[in-house]
């Protein structure tokens, strides 16, 4: 797949901008705070409707704006496809697909795939379980969008069961009210599809980051990657999944209602990651980080080509000055021309000179892009 344009409309800082990609790589350079990110971020919710960055809609509207828009043309086996994004600074979303309006924003998904990696990433490392489940939940949605809905369904139980909790906490009704067992039956069945497609993910990228963690590391360290749901899982049984659920809802009964929050299910996830056998987070030096999150993001890149049968664009977020030649090369050499590749750097110095060659590079500064030939660091 081929992102050929780009448009953005009150965008974060850009106010007006239309880009058209002419090469597998493109180059965006420019000091820090100028609006590269920026760009990445709008193919990123292109992609996946959603941002690395975690942020509300009403911050990436440009100020003093009430709307902004998105807009892509992509080319895929199938042809072309029109994508368009606007997002409100009340948090209402619209989609269209080929210039008609989506009544589902699930019909949206899949169209452009995308692997963002950016320096954020190492907090896939040195971060809580949060970001790892974040991290996972995005590529569930490119693998199988309907994931999207079923994230929102067990999301939006939750969010209305600990409402009840609280309800019971503050009335002091205790544990015996009906209405409870309705909740806690709904966040098993929603919560149940959540674990076993999480499940079936890692169990799928696990060999291939695996394989990548090897190149890279020369085969001196083994990449171990263990989903570990907080809900017991003997096997891809959704019957007997949901019966464990229901039996540690039940051991947590008191302590849910005293705490007047859901003390069981997939957000508490976690997903383990270990570098000879010894937890990730515990290894002091940076550069193995860096090996491991370099490693998952090439994984992705594989698991989504195998999955769509198509190669999903990579976004790059100036992670080349933070890698080492040895990894900078696993990467580029991974790339090639394989994979249309979005990159910023704020210099151009750490890049090869055939590689400048044969980007596309363009000048970002101040929310304006223009095409560049300036070499120099």
């Amino acid at each position: 797949m081929y992102l050929k344009t780009l448009h953005l409309r009150q965008f974060r800082n850009y106010q007006e901008q239309q880009v058209e990609f002419q090469a597998a790589k493109t180059i965006l350079v420019g000091d820090n705070a100028q609006g590269k990110s920026n760009l990445l971020e709008a193919v990123e919710l292109l992609a996946t409707l959603r941002s690395h960055r975690m942020t509300r809609d009403r911050d990436i509207v440009r100020e003093g704006e009430p709307i902004c828009q998105i807009h892509g043309t992509l080319e895929r086996q199938t042809g072309l496809s029109e994508l368009s994004l606007t997002l409100r600074h009340n948090g209402r979303r619209t989609v269209a697909l080929n210039s008609e309006s989506l009544r589902r924003q699930l019909d949206f998904l899949g169209v452009l795939n995308a692997v963002q990696f950016s320096s954020l990433d190492l907090e896939l490392v040195r971060g809580g379980p949060e970001q790892r489940r974040n991290w996972l939940d995005t590529l569930l949605i490119q693998l199988e969008p309907v994931y999207a809905y079923i994230l929102q369904q067990y999301n939006q139980v939750l969010r209305q069961r600990n409402a009840f909790l609280r309800r019971i906490q503050d009335s002091g009704l205790g544990s015996q009210n009906t209405e409870l067992a309705l909740w806690d039956a709904q966040l098993a069945t929603t919560g149940t599809r959540v674990i076993r497609r999480r499940s079936r993910a890692i169990e799928r990228l696990f060999p291939i980051a695996q394989a990548w963690h090897a190149s890279i590391s020369g085969g001196k360290e083994i990449l171990q990657i263990r989903y570990a749901p907080n809900v017991p899982m003997e096997q891809d049984d959704p019957e007997g999944i949901q019966q464990a659920f229901l039996e540690k809802i039940a051991q947590r009964a008191v302590a849910e209602q005293h705490q007047g929050t859901t003390l069981v299910g997939p957000h508490r996830d976690e997903i383990e990651l270990k570098i000879d056998q010894t937890p990730a987070r515990q290894y002091g030096s940076q550069g193995q980080q860096r090996t491991l999150v370099l490693a998952l993001k090439l994984a992705e890149l594989k698991l989504i080509e195998e999955v769509v049968g198509e190669p999903p664009l990579l976004l790059l977020d100036d992670v080349l000055a933070e890698l080492d030649p040895n990894r900078q090369n696993q990467l580029l050499e991974a790339i090639q021309d394989r994979f249309q590749t979005l990159i910023t750097t704020t210099h151009l110095g750490s890049f090869d000179s055939q590689w400048l060659k044969a980007s596309q590079i363009l000048a970002v500064q101040a929310g304006q892009i223009s095409p560049t030939t300036h070499f120099n660091n």
